[in-house]
């Protein structure tokens, strides 16, 4: 299993990309933007979660804190440990393997992360028996090559509240089971050892500690399981929404027909709602998934400058480039792609 050669498309593209950072004299990492946001999100993070465990007394206070914190976790995730995991949070590797490990104070696993999505997911995208992004299971029929189930003519109306279990079943089970397993998607997973395996116990360690051995000295346990579950399905429903989005839409390429890298980075993914400052800044650049997969190393802020120049180059080289112009019209083609799948053979 192998790539075809570049036809031309990603070299220039690349020259392209280094002219236009050299005209604007800004650096590719390290942007004191992405410092300041860093710095919002985890205030964002403390205040949410002091005032949820340490002063919400009634169920009004609990559940509009509980859904603050849940989109906090979100937020850390898509954009310092997500930039981290790639090395384009700050030109300093120590820096950036920080930034990565704020995953395992949010109850994951930096290590399995890693493996999974930069190596697996950004090398093959949208591969089946490769990408463990587009691998449910029989729970649901994310490409074409898996196997048509008869409850997946279902799945574009179960698998939406399904999405909200999935920080759960990160923190509880999936990290767990892969460590212990040693394979991810089939193939081998060389398990932590030493710092890593530190890392990765004790991320889960002070994450229970933080999640409910400290609540439960001030609640009572059904308080605290019902503040979990919640905070837990809004990390996860948004997650699993916006990385859906981008891959698991019609106009996404599938299956093991493999041309040139770049352009299967390309039209294996696609953007949604560019114009949204808002959006972008919330998830991180993760709305322009087609600049993210050619430039992971670059820092997430510059994408929506890098658009532009990306999508010309796409189409003077016969690249398809395809962009939503809204997050609505991206859940409705995630919803379309659902249905699909599971009614098609």
């Amino acid at each position: 299993m192998s790539y075809g050669p570049d036809t031309g498309f990603h070299q220039e593209l690349r020259a392209r990309v280094r002219h236009h950072f050299e005209a604007s004299g800004q650096p590719t990492r390290g942007l004191p933007a992405m410092y300041i946001k860093t710095a919002l999100l985890f205030l964002w993070l403390a205040v949410s979660y002091v005032l949820l465990v340490f002063v919400a007394d009634a169920a009004w206070q609990a559940v509009p804190l509980a859904i603050s914190l849940g989109l906090a976790i979100a937020g850390i995730g898509f954009n310092v440990q997500h930039d981290g995991s790639h090395g384009s949070y700050s030109p300093r590797p120590g820096v950036n393997r920080l930034m990565a490990r704020s995953l395992d104070l949010l109850g994951g696993s930096s290590y399995v992360w890693q493996r999974k999505h930069n190596v697996l997911h950004h090398t093959w995208p949208n591969l089946e028996g490769v990408d463990d992004d587009i691998d449910t299971g029989s729970l649901a029929r994310l490409a074409p090559e898996q196997p048509r189930r008869f409850y997946h003519r279902l799945q574009h109306f179960y698998m939406w509240p399904l999405y909200c279990f999935l920080a759960v079943k990160w923190q509880l089970f999936d990290d767990f089971a892969t460590v212990v397993r040693g394979r991810m998607s089939g193939r081998p997973f060389p398990r932590p050892r030493g710092e890593e395996l530190v890392v990765f116990l004790g991320g889960k360690l002070l994450f229970f500690a933080l999640a409910f051995a400290l609540p439960l000295a001030l609640h009572s346990v059904w308080k605290v399981l019902g503040a979990y579950l919640l905070v837990s399905a809004v990390a996860g429903l948004t997650l699993s929404v916006v990385f859906q989005l981008a891959h698991c839409v019609p106009e996404a390429e599938t299956g093991p027909e493999l041309g040139s890298w770049a352009a299967r980075q390309v039209q294996s993914s696609v953007d949604f709602a560019r114009e949204s400052r808002l959006l972008n800044w919330y998830v991180g650049g993760l709305n322009l998934q087609i600049e993210h997969h050619l430039f992971p190393q670059i820092s997430h802020p510059h994408y929506a400058g890098m658009a532009p120049l990306v999508e010309a180059t796409c189409r003077e080289f016969g690249v398809r480039y395809t962009a939503h112009p809204t997050l609505a019209a991206a859940i409705a083609a995630h919803f379309r792609q659902l249905r699909s799948l599971g009614r098609s053979g």
